[in-house]
This record gives C-alpha cells, structure tokens and sequence, in this order.
C-alpha cells in the first residue's frame, strides 16, 4: 500500500466533496471521475487508486453520507 495515494485520496476527498453534493449515482460517479483525473493529473493511476485504497465510488458515497449525517441535528 502507497502511502502517497493514500494521502492523495483521504486529502482529495476532504477538500472536494461539496457540503451540496448529493447521494445520488450521478454525482457520486462524476466525482469518481474527477479524483481520478486528479489523481493521474498528478502521476497516480487509477490502478494504483484502487489497490490502495479499495472502492473509491464507495468511498466518495460514505464520506457524503458521513457529511449528511454531521450536518443533521
């Protein structure tokens, strides 16, 4: 496991997923493809993405949910 991607990842996902972002497919699949693009922009494949860090479309959708969650009082 890559240190690097991994912080790449937790790191893109903290400062890129919008406190609007929905849970549906669509914007949970184009934010996939965005931290992808953002990632090979940078020199990581998205083999590398998913070898460190499993499921990213699953990742991005628990750390929306997560956020949903943080805001309900």
């Amino acid at each position: 496991m890559s240190t690097l991607v991994t912080n790449f990842v937790h790191e893109w996902i903290s400062n890129n997923i919008p406190n609007t972002a929905g849970c549906d497919a669509i914007s949970v699949t184009e934010l996939t493809e965005k931290l992808f693009a953002d990632a090979k922009a940078v020199g990581i494949t998205s083999s590398e993405v998913e070898e460190d860090t499993g499921r990213i479309y699953a990742m991005i959708l628990d750390a929306i949910v997560q956020q949903d969650a943080d805001w309900t009082y």
